[in-house]
């Protein structure tokens, strides 16, 4: 009975979280106070960003503002949450499958904008860019027929080289979106608890700084808002996909002119909320009923937080309801995953 009543006052309260979180977030200062916004992904790399070993991490971010228990879509492969990341939109809603994305099967979730999109219609003569490993994200989540330059290279040692040459050259992308694979591919082979694993993420940790180097020397970070996240994390023994901690945990790393140092955002952050927080710093509204994402406070200097805008997505209101019970019951069943 006690254990009943504990459920049923966790899911009161998340509930009362959801629906009362201080709505006043929509600070001049920081609405539209960024010319670019630069999304670094690491697949798989889940929550181990806060190892002492990730030096540039650390350096990059010490100011900013980072969250390590950021829940991830309830489906903890890639398709699912890098679709989740970059429109706003949960698995729920848009069904994206790994294989799904990547074009190998019928598409049969809808279509939602991506942030690509929603920021090409606000501002039609924007640059825009996606430069990945894993080419399904530039097949199935970022749009054609919007101006956007689209290179799917690797291995990441190729990508960082081509993101490199990219800005090198001048641009100057409102948005920029990267997605590096070998921590993903080091979880699968060798577990998550591997020498292999840890020696993944110190070399995406050296691919980090490089990526924010070359900003800072093109002068792309004065106006540029500065964010490194994941997808999912990696059981120790290799794998995800399942509802376990260690899989169903991920990271929001942000660096900005605005954000709150040493800011560790609310309690009620999804990954969906990079979209959000996109689009806030560009001065662009999101668009379409079934957007979930929401600026959490404890990030922006100006911004209180956001209500989550669940009227669209019921269902994963319900169940994301059920999953942080299932976190704050102490994972009972992660043994079994």
């Amino acid at each position: 009975m006690k254990r009943m009543i504990a459920v049923f006052l966790s899911f009161a309260l998340m509930a009362m979280l959801c629906f009362t979180a201080s709505a006043d977030g929509q600070g001049e200062k920081t609405y539209g106070a960024y010319k670019h916004v630069f999304i670094v992904g690491i697949d798989g790399a889940g929550t181990f960003f806060k190892n002492d070993y990730m030096t540039n991490f650390h350096r990059i971010f010490d100011n900013g503002t980072v969250k390590y228990e950021v829940r991830t879509e309830t489906k903890t492969d890639s398709g699912p949450n890098w679709t989740s990341i970059l429109t706003g939109v949960s698995y729920f809603k848009h069904g994206a499958e790994n294989g799904v994305v990547g074009g190998s099967q019928k598409r049969l979730f809808k279509r939602y904008p991506s942030i690509f999109s929603m920021v090409h219609n606000a501002m039609p003569d924007a640059e825009l860019a996606s430069i990945n490993n894993w080419d399904a994200i530039n097949i199935g989540i970022v749009e054609d027929g919007i101006g956007a330059t689209k290179i799917s290279v690797g291995p990441d040692s190729a990508t960082v080289d081509a993101i490199v040459d990219y800005f090198n050259e001048g641009h100057a992308p409102a948005v920029f979106f990267t997605q590096l694979d070998e921590v993903d591919a080091a979880g699968h082979g060798f577990g998550s608890a591997s020498v292999e694993y840890e020696n993944a993420m110190k070399e995406a940790d050296e691919r980090i700084g490089v990526i924010y180097d070359c900003l800072r020397e093109n002068g792309l970070l004065d106006d540029g808002l500065f964010i490194v996240t994941a997808d999912h994390g990696h059981k120790a023994t290799g794998g995800h996909g399942r509802f376990s901690k260690i899989e169903s945990y991920s990271t929001i790393a942000v660096a900005g002119k605005t954000v709150v140092s040493g800011g560790t955002m609310d309690k009620d952050v999804k990954l969906r909320d990079i979209a959000a927080i996109s689009l806030y710093a560009l001065g662009v509204k999101p668009n379409g009923w079934s957007f979930s994402a929401r600026v959490p406070s404890n990030l922006f200097t100006d911004v209180k937080g956001q209500i989550r805008p669940y009227h669209g997505d019921l269902i994963d209101l319900l169940c994301g309801g059920f999953m942080w019970i299932y976190t704050n019951l102490g994972h009972p069943l992660d043994k079994f995953f």
